[in-house]
C-alpha cells in the first residue's frame, strides 16, 4: 500500500493471532485481513489482479491445490507470485547454521531440517511446480538479503519461541540438550568486532501468468 498504490489488498493467514496483529499494525483502509486456508481461498473466482504467496508454499500439505486456488481467484492474464527460502542450497544461513549444529549433536534432527523436507525449493523445482499448475511466462529469480543480528541473544531468541520447524525442535529439547545446542551455536556463528552476527539469506521467487 505504501509503494504500489493498489485499490485494495487482502491478506489471508490461517492464524487468528497473525491476522489480529496485522489488523492492529496496518491501518490503511485499503488493506483487509482475513483468516483462511491457502488451499481454499475465501475469495471469488476471477476477482483479483495479483495473488502472492510469501514464504508459505513449502509448508502447505498440497501446494498444487494452493496454486490452483491462486489461479482460480485471478482474472485472465493476472499475475501469480510466490517465494520460498532456498533451503536445499543453504541459502538461509540463520537456519542452516542452526541445523548444522543440531545434527552434529543429534542425528535424528536430520529428518526435521528443511533441506531434507523441502528439496523442491530450487529454481528448477519451483519452475516445475508452476508449470504443473498450468501457469505461463514463468520466471524465477533470487532475492538476496543480509540478516545482521546485534548479538548472540538476538539470534537465539526466535528459536525459543516455538514457531516453525527449527524453533519447535529447539523448545522440544530437554534443558541440558538445549543448552548444549546453544553453546555449539555460540562457538559456530561468525562474529564482527562489535559482537554482531552477519548472515545471509536467499529466497527463490517465481513470477508467472495465469491463462
Amino acid at each position: 500500500v505504501a509503494q504500489c498504490a493498489p485499490s485494495s489488498v487482502i491478506g489471508i493467514d490461517s492464524s487468528q493471532g497473525f491476522v489480529s496483529t496485522a489488523r492492529v499494525n496496518v491501518s490503511d483502509a485499503r488493506a483487509e485481513f482475513r483468516v483462511g486456508d491457502a488451499q481454499a481461498l475465501p475469495l471469488e473466482t476471477g476477482s483479483r489482479d495479483i495473488v502472492v504467496s510469501a514464504l508459505v508454499l513449502n509448508f502447505l500439505p498440497n501446494r498444487e491445490t494452493a496454486l490452483a486456488e491462486m489461479k482460480r481467484v485471478l482474472r485472465p492474464g493476472g499475475t501469480v507470485g510466490f517465494y520460498v527460502w532456498d533451503y536445499p542450497g543453504g541459502g538461509t544461513e540463520l537456519i542452516s547454521t542452526f541445523w548444522n549444529a543440531a545434527t552434529a549433536l543429534d542425528r535424528a534432527a536430520l529428518d526435521i531440517a528443511e533441506d531434507r523436507r523441502f528439496p523442491f525449493c530450487t529454481p528448477e523445482g519451483l519452475t516445475d511446480v508452476a508449470r504443473s499448475a498450468g501457469l505461463a511466462s514463468i520466471a524465477c529469480t533470487a532475492i538476496d538479503i543480509s540478516t545482521i543480528f546485534k548479538s548472540f541473544e538476538d539470534y537465539w531468541h526466535p528459536f525459543t519461541l516455538g514457531a516453525g520447524p527449527a524453533p519447535a525442535y529447539c523448545v522440544g529439547l530437554a534443558p541440558d540438550a538445549r543448552e548444549r545446542l546453544k553453546q555449539r551455536l555460540m562457538a559456530d556463528l561468525p562474529r564482527q568486532i562489535d559482537g554482531s552476527i552477519p548472515l545471509k539469506a536467499r529466497a527463490w521467487a517465481v513470477k508467472a501468468v495465469a491463462g
